[in-house]
C-alpha cells in the first residue's frame, strides 16, 4: 500500500450493502488544526442557507420531478462559489471534481438555465467574466481584446494548464456573454447593472467582428494559435468532436453551426438593449447584421440532400455534413426559418438521434458514431435541454412539441436512474438495448449545466418569458401530463415577486403587480 492511502478489500454479496466512514484530522507542522463548521454568519453553511432563503421555491406533485428539482437546487448551491471574502460576486463553477472553477461557456449557460431559481447568479457570473475579459493579444493564452475567457485555474500547477492560469480558447463564450446580459435585463437586472456591463458586451461584439471572423467571410470560426491550446473550441471540445458523415475530422479553421446562431442571438439581444436605452441607430444596425447572417447561414450550412444543418464549415468552407445535436441548438437561438425547422424536426426525431434517454450528440448512422465516446454519440443533459427549449420555441411546427416531450421524458427517466442527479454525460446506447442509461466513467457529477438542465426544461414547458423593464410576463404552459402541478413560489423579477402554479395548459399567477401585463397566448 502506498503511503498516504487507505484501501479495503470487500466482498459484497448480491443485494448486500457495505458502508464505511472516514474521519479526517488536518495536521499542519505536526500540530492538529481545529476545523469549524458552525453556523456563524460568514460560514459556508450560513451563506448557503441565506442563498436558499432567497432562491425561488420550485415544487411538483410528481415525486420523480420533485426529487430532481430538489437535487438541482442543492447541487447548484454546492457548485456556487461565493466571493464574499474578497468582495467579488458569487458565480457558479463548472463541475465536480474536475472543474471547480469559473468557466466561460459552462458558467454562462448554467446561469441562463438557472434564471428561474436565482437571477443574481447570472449577474455575478457576468461581472466576474467582464473583469477577466481579454484586453491584449497573447497567442499562448489565446487572449484577444474583447474575448471572454474559457477557463480559470487555481493551484500550484495552474499556470501550466492550456498556456496559463486564465485561458481564452473558446469560440462561443463571447456571444453567449452578450446573450445572457440581455436575458438578465429581461429577468429584472436593473438599468445600472446593465449599463455597467454594456462596455463589456460591446467589446465582445467587436471581438466577434474582428477576431472571431478573422477571414472576413461573415462567420465566426476558430483555429488554435499554438500547439498547446484546444484544437476544438466549441462546446464539443475534444480533439475528434467535429467530423463529417463519413467520420473524417474537419480541418481548421472551423465555423460551427450553433456558434453562428449564438452570434445571431447576441446581435438581436444587444439591439434590444440599444433600443431600450434610446440608441435606435445601433439597434437597427445590429438587427440588419443579424438578418443578413441568418440568410447567409442558411445558404452556407443547410445540407439540402439530407435535410439538416452541417455541424460546421471547414477551412476550405466545405460543409462538414454530419447530423449532430449542434443543429438542434440552432433552433434555440432562432436562426432557423420555419421551413427548415419542419424538416430538421423530422431528422432529430429519428431513432438515430433519440437514444430514448435524450438526444445523442451524433447520429448513430454517422461514420464516427460511438455511444461510449465523449462527444460522438453520447448524451449530454444540458444539450438535450437546449434542444427541447429550441423545439418548444418552434412549437407551432408539426412534431416539435411531441419530440420535445419525448426527449424530456427520456432525460428525466435517466435522472431517476442516477438518483435524481443528472451527470455531465452518459453513454448513448439505445434504451431498447439497455433499460437504464449506461454511465460514462469520468463524467462530472454534480456538473453545473447538467444540474441546471431540469430548470430549463420546466421553464420551456411553462413558456415562461418575462420582460421586467416593460412589465410583461408571458406564461404559455404546455406541461407533460405526468408532471401534475408545477409551482414556482417567490419568483423574483426585478422589483416584483410572483408565484406561478401550472398544470397541463392551465395556470394561475399570484402577486403580479397591477402595472404588469400577463400574456397567455
Amino acid at each position: 500500500m502506498l503511503p498516504g492511502t487507505i484501501t479495503w478489500q470487500v466482498v459484497v454479496p448480491a443485494r448486500g450493502r457495505w458502508d464505511t466512514e472516514i474521519l479526517a484530522q488536518p495536521v499542519l507542522s505536526h500540530r492538529r488544526v481545529q476545523m469549524a463548521f458552525g453556523d456563524d454568519e460568514d460560514s459556508p453553511i450560513s451563506r448557503l442557507k441565506a442563498w436558499r432563503a432567497t432562491a425561488t421555491d420550485l415544487t411538483a406533485t410528481d415525486p420523480a420531478l420533485s426529487e430532481i428539482l430538489q437535487r438541482t437546487e442543492s447541487d447548484l448551491g454546492a457548485l456556487r462559489i461565493d466571493g464574499s471574502t474578497d468582495g467579488a460576486p458569487a458565480y457558479v463553477a463548472a463541475g465536480a471534481p474536475w472543474f471547480m472553477a469559473l468557466f466561460g461557456r459552462d458558467s454562462l449557460l448554467t446561469s441562463w438555465m438557472a434564471l428561474p431559481l436565482d437571477s443574481a447568479l447570472a449577474v455575478g457570473t457576468l461581472r466576474r467574466l467582464a473583469d477577466l475579459q481579454g484586453t491584449k493579444v497573447n497567442p499562448i493564452t489565446e487572449e484577444e481584446p474583447g474575448r471572454i475567457m474559457h477557463e480559470m485555474r487555481h493551484g500550484p500547477a495552474s499556470g501550466q494548464v492550456l498556456g496559463g492560469t486564465v485561458y481564452y480558447g473558446s469560440v462561443d463564450a463571447t456571444p453567449l456573454f452578450v446573450m445572457l446580459l440581455a436575458e438578465c435585463w429581461r429577468w429584472g437586472a436593473g438599468d445600472a447593472v446593465v449599463r455597467e456591463l454594456l462596455p463589456a458586451a460591446d467589446a465582445a461584439l467587436a471581438w466577434i467582428d474582428e477576431y472571431g471572423d478573422a477571414d472576413g467571410d461573415g462567420f465566426v470560426e476558430y483555429r488554435r494559435k499554438t500547439d498547446r491550446g484546444l484544437s476544438n473550441q466549441g462546446w464539443k471540445d475534444s480533439f475528434d468532436a467535429i467530423n463529417d458523415a463519413t467520420g473524417h475530422l474537419a480541418e481548421p479553421s472551423i465555423a460551427l453551426c450553433e456558434v453562428q446562431g449564438y452570434v445571431y442571438a447576441a446581435r438581436r439581444a444587444r439591439a434590444q438593449l440599444a433600443e431600450y436605452f434610446g440608441d435606435t441607430g445601433t439597434a437597427q444596425r445590429l438587427r440588419e447584421q443579424a438578418e443578413n447572417l441568418k440568410d447567409r447561414f442558411d445558404e452556407a450550412f443547410w445540407v439540402a440532400k439530407n435535410g439538416w444543418y452541417a455541424v460546421a464549415l471547414d477551412g476550405q468552407k466545405n460543409q462538414v455534413d454530419a447530423l449532430t445535436s449542434n443543429a438542434a441548438q440552432c433552433l434555440w437561438t432562432g436562426i432557423v426559418s420555419d421551413e427548415r425547422a419542419a424538416e430538421l424536426v423530422e431528422r432529430l426525431a429519428d431513432m438515430s438521434m433519440d437514444s430514448g434517454f435524450g438526444l445523442r450528440t451524433l447520429a448513430s448512422t454517422m461514420g464516427a458514431f460511438n455511444p461510449m465516446s465523449y462527444h460522438n454519440g453520447s448524451v449530454w443533459p444540458h444539450d438535450t435541454a437546449i434542444a427541447v427549449a429550441g423545439l418548444l420555441r418552434y412549437r407551432h411546427i408539426p412534431g416539435a412539441s411531441e419530440l420535445a416531450e419525448r426527449l424530456t421524458t427520456g432525460l428525466l427517466d435517466a435522472a431517476g436512474d442516477f438518483g435524481g442527479r443528472l451527470p455531465e454525460l452518459f453513454c448513448g446506447f439505445a434504451r431498447t438495448d439497455f433499460r437504464s442509461p449506461v454511465p460514462y466513467p469520468t463524467s462530472c457529477s454534480p456538473q453545473a449545466w447538467a444540474s441546471a438542465a431540469p430548470l430549463l426544461l420546466v421553464r420551456s414547458f411553462l413558456g415562461l418569458s418575462p420582460c421586467a423593464p416593460t412589465r410583461t410576463l408571458k406564461v404559455t404552459p404546455q406541461l407533460p401530463r405526468e408532471w401534475g402541478k408545477v409551482g414556482l413560489t417567490d419568483l423574483r423579477l426585478g422589483q416584483a415577486t410572483v408565484s406561478i402554479h401550472a398544470e397541463g395548459s392551465t395556470m394561475h399567477v399570484h402577486g403580479l403587480p397591477d402595472d404588469w401585463k400577463l400574456v397567455t397566448e
